[in-house]
């Protein structure tokens, strides 16, 4: 336990020697069971900086604690589940989400997800966790004879419902709680998309990206057009893509026409369509996110009003944009330890579970994120912004330090212009 007097620590990861990373961090000196506000502040400041934190050893934290620590960073949202209900006679019973979650009876904002079986666990008994495995969702798969040496990014998303209108905006954070994993080997993670990538992982990993890298590695032209676009995602999107199927890259979906029809979905309300920027924009940093769930994507809304409809192009678009910040040099792959407790800004990462286990693996994981309650801010939503400027915070011992960038506002393109055949 820290000590009442004691300042949280935050440190920088240590990323591989020839990786581009430059996001995560780790956090000590903190007490997540009573954590006092300035402490607080101080990990809020780490999150919206470096994206992604780490604390070791929490083993002890209460689901309790966890969604308290979750739903600090948003204190005015609702304490609802950020992907919606869970239980079995709801919508989300017929989505690809419903089978990967058990929900903790006394803090039904916290989820339970694994792999094999669990006796009890926090008043649940008999747990049957099923690890999502790419075969079940992928258009193509790894031969089984290299199952459990090889595997792939399951689904690159952002934790969202997507649809439901602002009460269901994204989750602002997600916490993710190592309760038990499986450790001994690793496994070679492949892009099967003709490039050769492939990435060395630890069994199991959790998978991150910075959208924030997404967006500064793109070109001018991509850039103006990314921050005048807006995506529409589809109602119920996870019910809706419940039998299309993936990319191999895990970054998308193959349009093959396997989406569920409208008139076939659930009740659709109209205002509850999410239309939301492309970019978002840190509420501390100012930096922008290309932050896009690709799997859920419907109708792009491009800044000269034109609507993109095809969903063949849209796919295609949002692709060429997204694929070169999941290259090797760019992925964070966490080496879960029991008792890791990562805090990841659901808002400026995107993420993918990773891994193929044996059956007799146990994995057991407790996450929790909440809707948020506004959705996120786009280019030109930053309150007291000076044109020309964004506010650029960097904590170091508590200053913040303030440095010009350039104007985000900028030309306008037609979505042939990104490279992309229309």
């Amino acid at each position: 336990m820290a000590s009442n007097t004691a300042v949280p620590v935050i440190t920088p990861l240590a990323h591989p020697e020839g990786s581009n990373l430059d996001f995560g961090a780790t956090v000590t000196g903190v007490d997540i069971e009573n954590l006092t506000d300035r402490d607080f502040a101080i990990i809020r400041t780490a999150l919206f900086t470096h994206q992604v934190l780490v604390i070791k050893s929490q083993s002890h934290v209460s689901p309790r604690a966890q969604y308290e620590l979750t739903q600090r960073f948003d204190p005015l949202a609702a304490p609802l589940y950020g992907h919606g209900n869970t239980d079995s006679g709801s919508v989300v019973s017929k989505s690809i989400l419903h089978p990967d979650l058990k929900t903790i009876p006394h803090q039904p904002q916290v989820q339970v997800i694994g792999n094999g079986f669990v006796p009890a666990y926090e008043g649940l008994s008999k747990i049957h966790l099923r690890h999502p495995h790419h075969r079940t969702f992928h258009s193509t798969s790894i031969p089984a004879s290299r199952d459990l040496t090889h595997t792939r990014f399951y689904r690159w998303h952002i934790d969202a419902a997507l649809y439901g209108g602002v009460a269901r905006a994204p989750p602002v954070v997600t916490t993710l709680l190592a309760v038990k994993v499986p450790k001994g080997r690793r496994q070679t993670c492949v892009y099967d998309d003709g490039t050769g990538d492939e990435l060395d992982v630890p069994l199991g990993t959790t998978a991150f990206v910075s959208g924030y890298k997404m967006y500064d590695i793109l070109s001018e032209t991509q850039k103006a057009f990314a921050r005048s676009t807006r995506v529409e995602y589809a109602p119920h999107p996870y019910v809706w893509m419940s039998s299309a199927k993936s990319r191999s890259t895990g970054l998308g979906l193959v349009s093959e026409g396997k989406e569920m029809p409208l008139e076939e979905l659930p009740e659709i309300e109209e205002d509850k369509i999410q239309i939301l920027p492309m970019c978002w924009r840190n509420p501390v940093t100012g930096k922008l996110a290309l932050q896009v769930h690709p799997s859920a994507v419907r109708r792009l809304h491009l800044g000269d009003g034109t609507v993109v409809e095809d969903l063949k192009e849209v796919r295609e678009i949002v692709y060429e944009l997204q694929r070169p910040g999941i290259a090797p040099g760019l992925v964070y792959a966490h080496d879960w330890e029991e008792g890791d407790l990562v805090i990841f800004h659901n808002r400026g990462t995107l993420h993918s579970v990773v891994g193929a286990f044996a059956e007799s693996e146990v994995r057991l994981f407790r996450q929790c994120n909440i809707a948020g309650s506004e959705f996120p801010m786009g280019p030109d939503e930053l309150e007291e912004e000076k044109e020309g400027e964004l506010v650029h915070a960097e904590q170091e011992e508590g200053v913040v330090e303030v440095t010009k960038q350039e104007n985000p506002h900028g030309q306008r393109m037609r979505a042939v212009e990104v490279g992309v055949a229309a």
